[in-house]
């Protein structure tokens, strides 16, 4: 961050590629628009590029503070787009191919949607605690640390998340 803060355009690509790739799947599944969860990404390295000055080593990791920036800016785009659901069922293909891998491949992509169906369905902090842990790989106290509260309570919100989607899923038939 020092070297950032100096202005070393390469501080900046390292981090890109350090959390880039977790961010961006992480706003796909926090936003409806994958177009969105591009330009999510994009706003998070401009920021911390345009505010690296701000990021205080004693308040937060440095991923904490990455994370929490993209969190935001997932939070503020839902609200104000007035998106409620992040995600919908995926549309089935029009043509009609009868060999086992198109079954296959359809099976698959409905129960993707019903799971990410289920997902959006969780209250926003257990989908917040899910989805960093899923798409993010963060661990418990890096979830902690970036959501504000203790591992305890992340535990919790996990246990409590997998409990409503295994009950979302079950009563949809999904294996």
């Amino acid at each position: 961050m020092a070297a950032l803060t100096g202005g070393d355009r390469g501080a900046l690509g390292r981090l890109i590629a350090l959390y880039g790739p977790g961010l961006t799947a992480y706003a796909r599944q926090a936003l409806r628009n994958p177009a969105d969860a591009e330009d999510v990404a994009q706003e998070v390295f401009l920021r911390v590029w345009r505010q690296a000055e701000r990021y205080d080593p004693a308040r937060a990791a440095v991923s904490t503070w990455i994370w929490r920036i993209a969190i935001n800016l997932c939070i503020d785009r839902n609200r104000r787009l007035g998106v409620r659901r992040f995600l919908g069922l995926e549309a089935a293909p029009e043509t009609q191919d009868e060999s086992p891998d198109a079954e296959a491949a359809l099976d698959g992509r409905q129960r993707l949607g019903l799971a990410q169906a289920a997902i959006a369905d969780l209250p926003e902090r257990q989908r917040e605690a899910i989805l960093l842990r899923a798409t993010g790989g963060m661990a418990t106290a890096e979830i902690a640390a970036t959501m504000g509260i203790g591992p305890g309570a992340v535990e919790q919100l996990l246990v409590r998340a997998r409990a409503n989607l295994r009950r979302a899923l079950e009563g949809s038939g999904v294996p």
